[in-house]
């Protein structure tokens, strides 16, 4: 029945995570968790999705066919992890399309995993935030069925989109993404971005604001210290097959006419 509780509040869960609790009921042997776990798997009340990860199966459910919550479950694809990009956009109802990619950060190498359809891919954190170990900087917990789930602040998110968006779709999404926030501590936005110490995401985080300066409201304060990280030359806003766009002197950025013109607009 203690197992029965477990298995009852942990919709996913770890081998880690089991032991723990096996060691808080006085049993620390790992004969015994590999033995109840099989058991548990053979009568279908479980199901293992990969090595040490498992998937409790609600009651009347068959194990292949059984819900599951992908963010919970990304969540649990490494100890550190840490959800991020378009799905930590997801996850807070503010990315503009649903997607079947599930991104999360780790210190720790991981293999990405398909499962029913959707992919999950671990993501190194920025190598500025662990060399200075800021890697929790903006990290926030968001409760899924009673659990806790680390994701990144829109505030951060705003700034990992555009530091690398091809981890959130294109830039029509990624600008009506972040147009769904109504609000961002711009001082926790620069000091991020800071934090990154990338020259082309300093200057593109500025751009943003300043093209979104009526909704968003930055004071010339935060667009100054953008200022005064942004590159020496002009940089690409899009360094991988780059084009020609528009050269955005004031901060020596040269941005694609699409995002500058707002071109998806024209379509409406």
């Amino acid at each position: 029945m203690k197992t029965q509780y477990f298995f009852s509040t942990h919709q996913v869960f770890t081998n880690e995570e089991f032991t723990e609790f096996l060691s808080k009921k006085g049993s620390l042997n790992v004969k015994t968790r590999e033995s109840i776990l099989s058991h548990y798997v053979k009568t279908g009340q479980l199901l293992r999705v990969r090595r040490g990860l498992y998937l409790t199966v609600p009651f009347g459910h068959a194990p292949d066919k059984c819900p599951v919550d992908p963010y919970l479950l990304a969540s649990k694809m490494a100890s550190d992890s840490v959800l991020a990009y378009h799905t930590a956009l997801e996850l807070q109802g503010k990315a503009y399309t649903v997607q079947e990619n599930f991104f999360y950060l780790t210190g720790s190498a991981a293999r990405p995993l398909n499962f029913r359809g959707q992919r999950y891919r671990g993501v190194a954190f920025p190598k500025k935030l662990m060399k200075e170990h800021q890697e929790s900087f903006g990290v926030v917990k968001v409760e899924r069925t009673g659990i806790d789930v680390k994701v990144t602040s829109l505030e951060r998110t705003l700034v990992d989109a555009l530091d690398r968006p091809s981890l959130c779709g294109t830039w029509e999404e990624i600008w009506k993404s972040l147009e769904m926030v109504e609000f961002f501590d711009l001082d926790k936005v620069v000091e991020y971005t800071a934090h990154l110490g990338n020259a082309t995401t300093a200057a593109k985080v500025g751009f943003f604001l300043e093209q979104h300066r009526e909704s968003l409201m930055p004071d010339d304060k935060h667009l100054d210290r953008l200022m005064s990280m942004k590159p020496v030359k002009p940089h690409y806003m899009v360094y991988k097959g780059r084009k020609p766009g528009r050269f955005l002197k004031r901060w020596n950025l040269v941005a694609p006419d699409e995002i500058v013109e707002r071109r998806w607009e024209e379509m409406l």
